[in-house]
């Protein structure tokens, strides 16, 4: 690699850090390489090959016929509690598909999802691997917000997982990012911790997916903002490959 390329990496590498409030970028002593990439589970897997199928046969189901089939949702008991639904925003056929838990306050009040300030950190770090809001899609688990932010009950994932399912069928992106531990558990059908899925690379379905820490709990916990400069760093090198 000649000496513009290299710092050209090197400039990209300092702005995702500075974006994450990073201040020291060393490698840790003694680092360990991550374990074997571990694989979606039999289910999930499935259900996401069973919806790109059927979006083949039928001619790609479009985001748009999704939303409209979701229609003002009542099926569990959410939708009495929420200001908006949060569908989904971003490129109905980006390369990068970002899932997270479900919306907040902002996003509730908005109907759009990551407007909070989580979702200022989240539009921050993508900046920082050349990346805007306008070239992902970004989605919940959750399509309505659960009262006081509490953790989302399985009546209620039962309610919106085949909605999540035909977008990511309908967008086909080449990575997933799952945004926090609910998030990946709830797409990997694990009870693994964040800690031991993140860092690597997971097939999910035959989408490469990838597991970073929530922006909220990067807000709460900024110790762990170097570990999300690895993960981003592993996202963006993957969209590069070939």
């Amino acid at each position: 690699m000649n000496r513009r390329g290299l710092g050209g990496q090197i400039y990209g590498h300092l702005r995702l850090f500075s974006a994450l409030g990073v201040r020291y970028a060393g490698g840790a002593p003694g680092e360990k390489k991550a374990p074997a990439a571990p694989r979606a589970s039999g289910a999930a897997a499935e259900a996401v090959a069973h919806e790109a199928a059927a979006g083949d046969a039928a001619g790609t189901e479009t985001l748009e016929a999704i939303r409209a089939d979701l229609g003002d949702c009542r099926r569990c008991a959410l939708a009495a509690t929420r200001n908006r639904i949060v569908f989904g925003a971003g490129n109905p056929h980006a390369a990068l598909m970002l899932v997270g838990e479900a919306p907040g306050s902002a996003e509730d009040a908005q109907g759009i999802p990551f407007v909070g300030k989580a979702g200022q950190l989240l539009t921050r770090i993508l900046q920082a691997i050349d990346l805007g809001r306008e070239d992902v899609y970004i989605c919940n688990i959750l399509k309505c917000r659960p009262p006081g932010n509490r953790n989302p009950q399985p009546e209620e994932i039962a309610a919106c997982s085949g909605f999540l399912r035909r977008q990511i069928a309908a967008v086909r992106p080449r990575i997933i990012c799952a945004l926090g531990a609910f998030g990946v558990q709830t797409l990997l059908g694990t009870t693994e911790s964040i800690g031991r899925l993140r860092g690597r690379v997971i097939d999910y379905g035959g989408i490469e997916l990838v597991a970073t820490y929530h922006p909220a709990y990067l807000l709460r916990n900024p110790v762990e903002k170097r570990k999300v400069w690895d993960d981003m760093r592993l996202v963006r090198d993957r969209l590069r490959s070939p």
